[in-house]
């Protein structure tokens, strides 16, 4: 039996004045799906769909409150189809495009993979298996 099956969600803790530009980033740039929300208008948290039963919940650190010390995270891989296109779109959105989309050999996985940087600072990778 598989005790793990798959990512769950991932946690980002932007601080509270980058809430808009994160939602913005992930709903409108990238077309992920609010899926739930909860909280009020001090503590604004939300799990966004990622499509394939994942979720990136959005935890806003309270005005005035430090980066918790784990910090945002290491980097958020979303799984993708058009690693190209998503860099295309980040790009022209004004992101910045940390590495270029190329091609990967992992152990036994082949990957198209680019990174960017987020609204809050956090690092997107976009990963396409080949």
């Amino acid at each position: 039996m598989a005790w793990i099956q798959g990512i769950h969600h991932v946690a980002l803790k932007p601080q509270k004045a980058q809430y808009a530009q994160v939602m913005a980033f992930y709903t409108e740039l990238l077309g992920l799906e609010v899926v739930r929300r909860w909280g009020d208008a001090e503590y604004p948290c939300v799990m966004l769909s990622t499509g394939d039963n994942s979720c990136i919940e959005v935890l806003p650190v309270l005005e005035g409150e430090p980066l918790p010390p784990e910090g945002k995270f290491a980097h958020l891989a979303l799984a993708t189809g058009d690693v190209d296109g998503c860099i295309a779109r980040v790009r022209a959105a004004g992101y910045p495009i940390t590495i270029e989309p190329k091609d990967v050999e992992l152990a036994d996985l082949n990957a198209r993979i680019a990174f960017c940087t987020g609204a809050c600072g956090e690092t997107v990778e976009f990963f396409c298996v080949r």
